[in-house]
């Protein structure tokens, strides 16, 4: 029997379906699904189906020395039970094995993982690796009829990255965690790729928040003929120059002269990973997103294998061939067009054997995939193109007006030729055309204006930015630079995209580069990947690597061991601050996120026992305070992320629970009126809400202030109350004369909280 190892299911069926030419037989061997045909079973893992990990006894934070960690057993432990049980079955059976994973360090790792499993159950297996960049029908038969070697070195270049990120990840964040005294489910994250990336956020916030913005101004003049032109000078920095320069401007505007050329835009270059996620992240995908899309689209036929750092197109693909195979369907036009040109490929700087650029392998109809997988598929087709294309050609005219004694200028395009761009909308170009006009000729000036403006701080680092920045630096790999960015959401370190670090992020950075600096630096993690790479180079051992490492962990961890206390007091006084979401309305001190006895999660007044106001917040997922602030309540908005879901943008706290007990009311009210419910006290529904007991007494506040039957609404406070009768709404039968949307206009409040006041204040008339 003939054993074929795929990478994940979906990839084992479809390659089962090619070898076979027909439906290949479902059949399940200890709860997992194979695919036979002939002689032949394909077989899905689900990734690594083995993992690196300490033993049992390391598992104990508190009891086991962080120091330990360093140089301690590292044993592989299965992840897939199920898989791994297969693997053994077949293996006994078996008397060939194909590894058929993905081709790359990660790829190769995984596949000998599956054959060390199988080779255990019969070391007479013979074995051997096919190798392909896309799961369609001609490559596959290709890869399978030119089988090769396992390569082995490879394979130890991605072991080696496991233990290694396994020792530095868990000694760093065990240290820190515990420093800090933050453990659990809030533990603080150190890595040896994910720190340094951390830092180049948070040192780009401090540039920002310490940037000092200088003002400028610019002069533009109007002129007949729908003419409008800018100082030569551009920015001007001195007021003074500014006002003289108006002071000399004349009435007319002499065309001084006229100066038009072709400007040539070449094509851009085919998609690597990090250029593929930069487009994404342009059109709204995050990274990861973007890989996972990527991934289904390659598994299921219709892309090359997204994880490349190749920018040439290899002789091996019949660009012209492929391009015929868009002839119909949703990109017929373009298609066709395309042919009737010159169709010379253009090309990047990196050239690699193992996998071509990414590209598409077969047309789809956008009826076959979602709205998220069409726009992915249509951005690679597209680029496909045009790397394909001709240049985008236009004409460029610079134009030189004379006002009095003052040089002006304007700049304008005109697209003479389309080129690339007709196939690639995203990177949008304007034109903008000139009046005609002539040398020597005199316009009168319709008027001038003065723009003062101030030179803007550094942006933020969006996804796909920081994702380039990574590869530039060395950090992480073509495979792994998303996953790094999703994990520092998932720590919460950042929030939004562009990216701002969270005041976590800046306690445990600012905490790194004072005592450690060298967690937070790339040239560490620059050297490893080089000696990584040299091990499937057969340049350097895996051991000799993996030991580098260590002695650059025991380095860094002398350098923290001697300043324990201060990076103890430093990560709390920093984390302190992240926790604080406003002030207290009722006494003035800050209120601060807190933990029950129970495990509970609620907001509470740092003037307790004096001052008893609190809030509810959910139980689970990490809180976020953001920098959004509530202008009614003075609390900053708050986000809930959970892992494997979106986040829930909770908004103000204190809005959030006033909403809720409207919600509550009108329930209890639409319960009394039909008679199948009963009001429930108010004490026992605030304890419901996780013991708002502030909230509780502010509402209690609110009745009584002026309003018949308005006071009695829950969430309606007195600066609510406020803005109601500024907008003419006293009492509850104006509450319910007005229009929500209107209302919602004059007031600032949610409509959808009017909304529910109406009903509220209708169920109780």
């Amino acid at each position: 029997m003939h054993l074929i190892i795929a990478e994940k299911h979906d990839a084992a069926k479809r390659i089962a379906q090619i070898l076979a030419g027909t439906k290949p037989r479902s059949h399940r061997i200890g709860g997992v699904e194979t695919f036979q045909f002939d002689d032949k079973v394909v077989l899905g893992l689900s990734g690594h189906i083995v993992g690196m990990d300490y033993p049992p006894g390391y598992n104990n934070w508190q009891k086991v020395d962080c120091r330990e960690l360093i140089r301690a057993e590292i044993i592989a432990r299965p992840i897939n039970e199920k898989i791994v049980d297969a693997l053994r079955s077949l293996g006994k059976e078996a008397d060939r094995i194909t590894v058929a994973t993905d081709y790359d360090r990660e790829g190769e790792l995984i596949g000998v993982e599956a054959l060390k499993i199988a080779k255990e159950a019969n070391p007479r297996l013979k074995e051997d690796r096919v190798r392909y960049s896309a799961i369609v029908k001609d490559e596959i038969l290709k890869a399978f009829k030119n089988a090769g070697e396992v390569d082995y070195d490879l394979a130890a270049s991605g072991e080696a990255r496991q233990i290694i990120d396994l020792v530095w990840g868990a000694t760093l964040t065990r240290y820190i965690s515990l420093t800090s005294g933050r453990l659990g489910k809030e533990f603080l994250s150190v890595g040896r790729v994910q720190s340094p990336t951390l830092a180049l956020i948070v040192d780009r916030e401090k540039e920002i928040r310490s940037f000092v913005p200088k003002p400028y101004w610019e002069i533009y003049a109007d002129l007949e003929r729908e003419l409008r032109v800018q100082h030569s000078k551009g920015r001007i920095w001195d007021k003074d120059e500014v006002d003289g320069i108006l002071a000399r401007l004349g009435p007319v505007g002499i065309i001084r002269s006229i100066q038009t050329k072709p400007r040539v835009e070449k094509p851009p270059i085919p998609f690597d990973t990090t250029s593929f996620i930069s487009a994404a992240s342009g059109i709204g995908f995050s990274a990861a997103n973007a890989m996972r899309i990527g991934e289904w689209l390659y598994i299921n036929g219709f892309i090359s294998y997204p994880r490349t750092d190749n920018t040439v197109y290899p002789p091996s693909i019949d660009l012209v061939a492929l391009t015929r195979l868009f002839t119909k369907g949703e990109f017929s036009l373009e298609a066709e067009k395309l042919l009737q040109g010159k169709m010379v490929p253009t090309r990047g700087k990196r050239s690699t054997t193992d996998h071509p650029p990414i590209y598409p392998t077969a047309p789809a109809e956008k009826s076959e995939l979602k709205e998220e997988q069409w726009r992915i598929y249509e951005l690679v087709v597209r680029r496909f193109f045009a790397t394909l294309a001709d240049p985008c050609v236009w004409d460029a005219t610079s134009l030189k007006v004379d006002i009095g004694p003052e040089p002006f200028r304007a700049n304008g395009a005109r697209l003479v030729e389309a080129g690339w761009r007709y196939y690639y909308p995203y990177s949008k170009a304007e034109e903008h055309i000139l009046p005609s006009v002539k040398e020597g000729e005199r316009l009168k000036v319709l008027g001038h204006s003065v723009e003062a403006k101030e030179t803007q701080p550094p942006a933020r680092y969006g996804q796909g930015k920081l994702i380039k920045l990574m590869d530039k630096l060395g950090l992480g790999t073509k495979s792994t630079r998303h996953d790094i960015i999703s994990k520092l959401y998932a720590r919460a370190y950042v929030q939004g995209n562009p990216m701002r670090p969270t005041n976590t992020a800046y306690a445990v950075v600012d905490t790194l580069q004072r005592y450690a600096p060298t967690i937070t630096k790339p040239e560490m993690t620059q050297t490893l990947e080089k000696d990584m790479a040299q091990i499937s180079e057969r340049k350097i051992k895996e051991d000799e690597v993996i030991e580098e490492s260590r002695v650059m962990l025991t380095s860094v961890f002398d350098e923290l061991s001697c300043n324990q206390e201060g990076i103890g007091q430093s990560l709390k006084d920093g984390l302190r601050t992240d926790k604080i979401v406003g002030t207290c309305e009722k006494c003035s001190s800050e209120l601060i996120i807190r933990r029950g006895h129970r495990g509970s999660r609620f907001i509470g007044c740092s003037g307790y026992p004096n001052c008893h106001f609190t809030l509810p917040l959910p139980r689970s997922g990490a809180i976020v305070v953001t920098d959004r602030l509530c202008e009614e309540h003075g609390m900053f908005h708050i986000r809930i992320i959970n892992k494997g879901k979106r986040p829930w943008d909770l908004g103000c706290p204190h809005c959030n629970f006033l909403e809720w007990q409207a919600r509550k009311a009108l329930e209890l009210a639409e319960g009394k009126e039909s008679g199948e419910a009963k009001p429930q006290p108010a004490k026992k529904t605030a304890r419901k809400a996780g013991g708002a007991t502030g909230a509780k007494k502010t509402a209690g506040k609110s009745s009584s202030a002026k309003g018949d039957g308005l006071a009695s609404l829950p969430g309606v406070g007195p600066k609510t109350m406020e803005k109601l009768e500024a907008a003419g709404v006293r009492t509850s039968q104006d509450l319910l004369s007005a229009k929500a949307k209107a209302l919602a206009e004059k007031t600032g409040l949610s409509e959808k909280r009017i909304a529910a006041w109406m009903k509220a204040a209708k169920a109780l008339s």
